[in-house]
């Protein structure tokens, strides 16, 4: 009778309505109230927490890719500066090659346009040209970084299949305890191949105990990625590999229910849900 009390007790606090007042600034008398019961808040607060990181993600991936529209638009204008120089160069070529086509001394006075040479400030051009050139040269620098990035980027899925465990916690199909699921789990038929998701370089190729056999790839810019439960490796460390090439088949080595690849990203030294890099087509 004394635990039913108490737990009628609980269930009333927990349900027992919390109200929240919305009131316009200035305007009392113009309010909202919402109740909601107890047990909703802590969801509440984790729901808006994950809202305010998700919008802060998105907010902050489109202000690299406004600035990196900046920079391209920029060096295209720089680009535009060294033709028009480039070209002024191409005529003053053009143009003294007619003059000592004349032969003579005599000659060349004779047709030199003297208004047009005085436009022509040859070290200014040249002055020019090294400015473009060291412009071209950053333009190369920041292209060449920004393609290495987006090749060390993992993108898509190493397999086509169902997925059958997701990123997070939950139980162990082994051990029955609730733990944290490093990487998703796609299962596929036996054999499948298994491919890199971006360009790297092996670091580990072999057999990793629960994992069975392992391939982890290092990607460069902080990203490396691994795939477990391999029927076999089909590559060795120290290979260099590109994204879409196949490093493993699938098979059910180590603890496996069944046969499915493991897959795994780490940035900066964390691991990380896959299901961030992502992109319309599920095989690289």
């Amino acid at each position: 009778m004394w635990k039913m009390d108490r737990l009628r007790k609980f269930r009333k606090k927990i349900l027992a309505p919390v109200t929240i007042m919305f009131i316009q600034h200035h305007q009392a008398k113009h309010s909202f109230n919402m109740n909601i019961p107890m047990f909703l808040l802590p969801l509440a607060a984790v729901l808006c927490t994950l809202g305010v990181i998700y919008t802060s993600s998105v907010v902050m991936e489109l202000f690299r890719y406004q600035l990196m529209e900046s920079q391209l638009r920029d060096y295209s204008a720089k680009v535009g500066e060294f033709n028009a120089a480039l070209t002024s160069v191409k005529k003053m070529e053009s143009d003294l090659r007619t003059l000592m086509s004349y032969g003579t001394k005599d000659k060349i006075l004779e047709n030199v346009d003297t208004a047009d040479m005085g436009t022509m400030d040859i070290y200014q051009i040249e002055k020019q040209i090294q400015v473009s050139m060291k412009t071209v040269a950053s333009i190369n620098e920041f292209l060449r970084t920004q393609k290495d990035i987006y090749l060390s980027t993992p993108r898509g899925y190493p397999i086509e299949g169902k997925m059958t465990s997701l990123f997070g916690s939950r139980a162990n199909p082994i051990t029955g305890r609730v733990e944290l699921h490093r990487g998703i789990d796609i299962a596929a038929p036996s054999g499948t191949n298994v491919k890199a998701t971006a360009d790297g370089v092996v670091s580990f190729s072999g057999w990793n105990g629960g994992g069975g056999n392992t391939v982890v790839v290092e990607h460069g810019h902080g990203f490396s990625s691994c795939y477990a439960h391999n029927r076999a490796n089909a590559v060795t460390v120290g290979q260099r590999i590109k994204r879409g090439e196949t490093v493993g088949y699938v098979g059910s080595t180590g603890n496996a229910t069944g046969s499915h690849v493991h897959y795994e990203i780490w940035q900066g030294g964390r691991v990380i849900n896959p299901k961030q890099h992502v992109e319309v087509s599920h095989v690289p």
